[in-house]
């Protein structure tokens, strides 16, 4: 499966603290857990000795703590200890089989192969723009559904009416795609919006640029033409649960260093919860590659199916 050569987000980073934490990626269900040194461990969701689920357990001393019989896991994921047989030292046939865990944009990323990359995000290196997350929500649809709204423009008007757009600004400029490394970029597009951010007190053009960063992330770049100097990157991280199911992150970077976390959390949230019913509208929930009609306006979408199409990416996708 070629999405399993990517990492993918599962957790906010604080989140994970001192007690197991149950996460679902891919249709997998898998254990986190810090080690004695704080460093965060993954592993299959399941004891080897009876398959009960690990994140039900405790840590000890750093260990992972099976809550049926006690066996205690170190975070390489070897059995170190087992209850009723004190003086038994396990071989490696009774121990975890950990997955890579990194920590990045705040967030938790699993590496189901090992050296799997993230998506990079230039922004979170520059110190003039003020980082913050935003999320999560758990979405009944497919992550490509998902990828794929947040790559269109032609609804601002309509389901982001008064805040991203209105009714008497919906055509399009004939924006372009150019395929990258990691996807493709589309250029070009403008789009006329009321309130563009919390910061925005009169409607202006706003300049979109987007960035598909892997095949359940993407980054859009604002710029408002009122708002000489202001920029926003809202990068989109989709965790693909199950092939109907997502969690959604937004990982933003602004030059908003005004506003409070609470006041750009609440923008953000408005803007996803006014898409969220939407998505979870489509059907079918996968994301359907042909049996679709299309119009010149989702060159972005087109863009992405066939790159998901190259790539031959199925979860979430129906042929």
């Amino acid at each position: 499966m070629v999405e399993r050569r990517v990492a993918h987000p599962v957790l906010d980073a604080r989140v994970l603290g001192d007690a197991p934490v149950a996460v679902r990626l891919l249709g997998d269900d898998i254990v986190l857990w810090r080690d004695a040194g704080g460093t965060p461990r993954a592993a299959p969701d399941r004891c080897p000795h009876r398959g009960t689920r690990l994140s039900l357990g405790r840590i000890c001393d750093g260990q992972l703590e099976c809550p049926y019989h006690g066996w205690r896991f170190e975070g390489s994921g070897r059995c170190v200890h087992i209850p009723a047989l004190p003086s038994f030292a396990p071989p490696a046939s009774h121990g975890l089989a950990t997955l890579g865990v990194v920590e990045a944009h705040g967030l938790l990323w699993l590496q189901l192969e090992a050296g799997a990359p993230l998506p990079r995000l230039d922004a979170e290196s520059d110190p003039k723009l003020r980082k913050l997350n935003v999320g999560p929500y758990d979405v009944a649809t497919s992550a490509p559904r998902i990828v794929e709204n947040f790559l269109d423009l032609a609804h601002f008007g309509f389901v982001h009416e008064g805040w991203l757009g209105d009714r008497a600004h919906v055509a399009l400029d004939d924006y372009r795609t150019e395929p990258t490394p990691t996807g493709f970029v589309a250029t070009g597009c403008r789009a006329w919006q009321p309130k563009s951010n919390r910061l925005s007190t009169e409607g202006s053009w706003v300049e979109y640029r987007y960035e598909l960063l892997a095949p359940y992330a993407a980054l859009l770049t604002k710029l408002p033409e009122r708002q000489g100097g202001y920029r926003d990157d809202i990068a989109l991280f989709v965790s693909p649960v199950d092939e109907e199911s997502s969690r959604v992150w937004f990982r933003m970077a602004l030059t908003d260093f005004d506003s409070s976390d609470a006041e750009i959390t609440a923008f953000q949230h408005t803007i996803f919860t006014q898409d969220q019913p939407v998505l979870e509208s489509q059907r079918p929930k996968r994301l359907p590659l042909s049996g679709e009609v299309h119009c010149a306006a989702d060159r972005s979408s087109a863009a992405y199916r066939r790159y998901l199409k190259e790539r031959a990416i199925t979860f979430g996708v129906t042929p």
